[in-house]
């Protein structure tokens, strides 16, 4: 794909009006954004009569979801009330009184020289699931987070949206609250002049089923239709959100406003998701459209570009943000065309309404800008996130270079998904488990399947022969969506594809995470055999599934000789 501009992607880049992006940042954050609040409901209504206006197809779901709304929180160390907030999905709790054990930062290796049983631990950063699960596990009854200059809003559970009888057991049972740095330094000190010091804690958290909002609305596509790209940000915010997620949602606006206006040029469709439920349900809008729309998803949608807390002052970094190898060539294309910076990216975490990994979608981005001392600025999830907080520049950078990623995929007549770059992320993955694990566990089939793959793939993509015609250039798209369904989840999805992994730490090629443990575990001990027998069967799942892989690049290069009079050897 070209790094110079055309002609019209000139005349595209033009038409991003900075002004409209300024408007729709402060009409959308007007107010709070509770996920199922009449606030935030306003902000979709007022969003989706702006896609009406634009002409496009819009639908307005309501869905139940499990959403959390922290409504207080009371601290008091010794005799002083010391300020702090309380968490979404945290546990309510009334005068609980308990000491105090400093963690400093919460690191495993603290809790096994500290006696934390019944206490309320004291940990640096900002509250978040993996920190709360083990705190939990070595015997806390609440946590107090210190976090920087303003306390941080932070939604404590892993469980990834609506909950399942399953992973119900999985929420967080801890009462937890922040405090900001200063009520930090000040607790440490009243810790340091009493032997022992005993905290009183309160924290009300409203948590239910509540029905929330989905906006979807779609630009039809001319010559594949059904096929689309997904476009998502969330609508909800706490405080209010004017960078997160109020210049998100605008640039999707004036995304939409500009395509709109060009709709002969789309190869495919291009189908805008706005969420609710990210902040207060642990991304359950996102979760529910992956639910109910799996199939739609696994057969028709190319790419997920999500976008979340864009336009920020100061936001000078654009070569940090979250790809996919598979993804990655795109986003550094564009970035260097109109910025000039050599994109580095990092691998996706769990994070940032990414719940459609199940379905083999490959993603782009959670937010394409940040601070040059990394993060999202210090105002973020904080009562400072307003409209002072916005460069108008940054935001019209931005949103430039979320149309011309888009407008690249719509229009090109193969879907530029680097799956030679996807199968070399895997392959390297599984060479180095090799290298840890050592002969307890063959992983060599596994790696000669994925050499097989990318040399399979680079004979049918890097041959020029094979994008001479229309019906080519569709069976090589056809080959994109079904090799990814098999690459994602292999290198991104720890259980089930049809179910969401929790919100926690996560290794590449997560099937294969108990590689080190084996590696580290007493070869004539119980535990070794179990732990053993389980690899051995996620292994035969990864051979299978690199196995359909290659056959879909057979099948593919079979079916493009017919057009392209090639001699196939597979």
């Amino acid at each position: 794909m070209s790094k110079i501009l055309s002609t019209v992607e000139e005349v595209l880049l033009g038409q991003v009006d900075s002004s409209k992006l300024m408007e729709y940042t402060t009409n959308i954050s007007k107010e709070v954004r509770l996920s199922g609040s009449e606030e935030e409901l306003r902000a979709f209504e007022y969003t989706q009569g702006l896609l009406d206006g634009f002409g496009l197809e819009t639908k307005l779901y309501f869905r139940d979801a499990y959403i959390s709304w922290p409504i207080s929180g009371a601290l008091m160390v010794g005799d002083e009330y010391i300020p702090c907030i309380t968490h979404s999905m945290g546990v309510s709790v009334d005068n609980l009184s308990a000491a105090l054990a400093d963690v400093g930062s919460g690191m495993l290796d603290m809790y096994s020289k500290l006696d934390v049983q019944g206490k309320v631990v004291l940990v640096n950063g900002l509250a978040n699931p993996q920190s709360v699960k083990e705190a939990t596990e070595a015997g806390a009854i609440g946590a107090v987070f210190v976090n920087g200059r303003y306390t941080n809003e932070m939604i404590t559970t892993p469980v990834w949206g609506m909950p399942t009888r399953e992973s119900a057991t999985n929420r967080s049972t801890l009462p937890v609250v922040s405090v900001n740095a200063e009520a930090g330094k000040r607790i440490r000190e009243k810790m340091q002049q009493d032997s022992i010091s005993i905290c009183r804690m309160t924290a009300v958290v409203d948590t239910k089923i509540r029905p929330i909002p989905t906006l979807i609305a779609e630009l039809r596509g001319t010559a594949e239709p059904d096929k689309f790209i997904l476009f998502s940000g969330h609508i909800d915010s706490w405080h209010y959100g004017a960078m997160d997620n109020g210049t998100a949602n605008a640039v999707m606006l004036e995304v939409a406003r500009i395509l709109s206006q060009h709709p002969q040029l789309l190869q495919r469709s291009l189908r805008f998701a706005f969420w609710s439920g990210h902040s207060h349900g642990r991304y359950a809008g996102s979760t529910w459209y992956a639910d109910e729309h799996w199939e739609d998803l696994r057969e028709n949608c190319y790419l997920h570009i999500n976008i979340d807390s864009v336009g920020a002052k100061g936001a000078s970094v654009l070569t940090q943000s979250h790809c996919m190898e598979e993804t990655k060539a795109l986003a550094a294309q564009v970035i260097e065309a109109l910025t000039g910076e050599v994109y580095a990216g990092k691998r996706m975490t769990r994070m940032g309404d990414q719940s459609f990994w199940g379905t083999g979608t490959p993603s782009l981005f959670v937010s394409v800008s940040q601070q040059p001392e990394g993060g999202l600025g210090w105002w973020w999830h904080t009562t400072e996130d307003t409209m002072d907080k916005i460069d108008p520049d940054n935001l019209t950078r931005d949103c430039k270079i979320y149309l011309l990623i888009l407008y690249r995929v719509l229009v090109s007549p193969v879907v530029p998904i680097d799956l030679i770059a996807g199968v070399e992320d895997v392959l390297q993955a599984l060479t180095e488990m090799q290298d840890v694990v050592g002969e307890p566990l063959d992983l060599s089939e596994c790696i000669n399947r994925a050499r097989d793959l990318r040399e399979k793939l680079g004979c049918l993509f890097d041959n020029d022969s094979h994008y001479g015609s229309e019906e080519a250039c569709a069976a090589l798209n056809q080959c994109v969506l079904d090799v990814t369904s098999y690459l994602i989840p292999l290198n991104f999805v720890a259980g089930s594809q049809f179910d969401h992994d929790p919100a926690l730490n996560q290794p590449q090629i997560p099937k294969l995470a108990d590689v080190s443990l084996l590696a580290a575990v007493d070869p004539t001990c119980e535990d070794y055999h179990f732990v053993r027998a389980g690899l051995i069967r996620r292994t035969n799942e990864l051979n299978w599934t690199l196995k359909c892989a290659i056959r879909s690049v057979e099948v593919t290069t079979q079916h493009i000789s017919t057009f392209t009079g090639d001699q196939v050897e597979v």
